[in-house]
């Protein structure tokens, strides 16, 4: 086994909770692209907002949105996308709205909200790139009818659990859903609140099938591949790669399912750990 590709998280994986990036994460990095070795950001955020921060560190490709978008990223071309069809959303957002929960959508370069309150809030505080606007409208499903937006995520959120509201809208919408439990020790440390959301994408898109296109498009066989994370929507794709690594601060079901959990949390070089720990690099 020779790991040729390496698709990390981003958030609480590569970048601390108070967006602080180790110098041993970016030396691995630098290590990866001197030896060939691919290095893709893999994140639920979208690609507009994530540019930078993946410029930043210098990967070459990204897979964002929960795997509804890849890009290459030095040549800002995608290579994969797709979005989710309008009856879809309009189910959606109906249910969220049947049960008074919070909504906001992802489009290319735009987060669209009807109030900021959780991870589109999250996103706001941490957002310094210029050219993505937070668009705030009386009615999310009106904006996105009007504008013709194709949104590549759609995101319900509350205070309180929405295993119910996962269901019924798998039962209603041809749709894939993360949920993502902020409670407890895993709270929102940013806005100092817990809260849980459902990340619902186009069908049978996650992080773990783009890994899969994105090895395909490399020629790189699925054992020479690394995905590294810490959350809950990144259970597939470290469970399906070669070898599957949680940070130290990852969700304890991301460690049931991973091959080695690292030492370091994320803000000590949890990545950097990762990589050191199973690539050897040229002297």
């Amino acid at each position: 086994m020779a790991i040729k590709l390496v698709a990390s998280d981003l958030d609480g994986t590569i970048v601390s909770e108070n967006n602080y990036i180790p110098e041993s994460n970016f030396e691995a990095i630098n290590k990866m692209n001197k030896n060939n070795i691919n290095f893709a950001i893999c994140t639920g955020k979208s690609y507009s907002i994530s540019k930078d921060i993946c410029d930043k560190c210098n990967a070459t490709y990204g897979i964002f949105s929960n795997g509804s978008q890849i890009f290459n990223l030095k040549t800002g071309v995608q290579i994969f996308g797709q979005s989710l069809a309008s009856d879809d959303i309009k189910s959606c957002y109906a249910i969220a709205k049947k049960y008074n929960l919070h909504v906001h959508a992802y489009s290319d370069d735009q987060l669209v909200s009807e109030k900021l309150q959780y991870l589109d809030l999250r996103n706001f505080k941490l957002q310094k790139r210029v050219g993505f606007k937070f668009v705030i409208v009386p009615n999310v499903l009106e904006y996105i009818e009007k504008n013709n937006l194709p949104i590549h995520q759609f995101i319900i959120s509350s205070s309180s659990s929405l295993g119910f509201v996962e269901n019924e809208i798998l039962e209603n919408a041809h749709v894939s859903i993360s949920k993502i439990s902020k409670f407890g020790q895993y709270r929102d440390r940013i806005l100092n609140k817990e809260y849980e959301y459902l990340s619902i994408v186009p069908y049978n898109t996650n992080k773990s099938n783009a890994i899969k296109f994105l090895s395909n498009y490399l020629s790189i066989d699925n054992t020479d591949v690394m995905a590294i994370g810490d959350n809950l929507n990144d259970v597939d794709m470290v469970k399906s790669s070669g070898v599957g690594v949680a940070v130290a601060n990852a969700y304890s079901e991301l460690k049931d399912v991973a091959k080695y959990t690292t030492q370091n949390s994320a803000s000590d070089g949890g990545f950097a750990e990762a990589v050191y720990r199973f690539i050897e690099f040229e002297k």
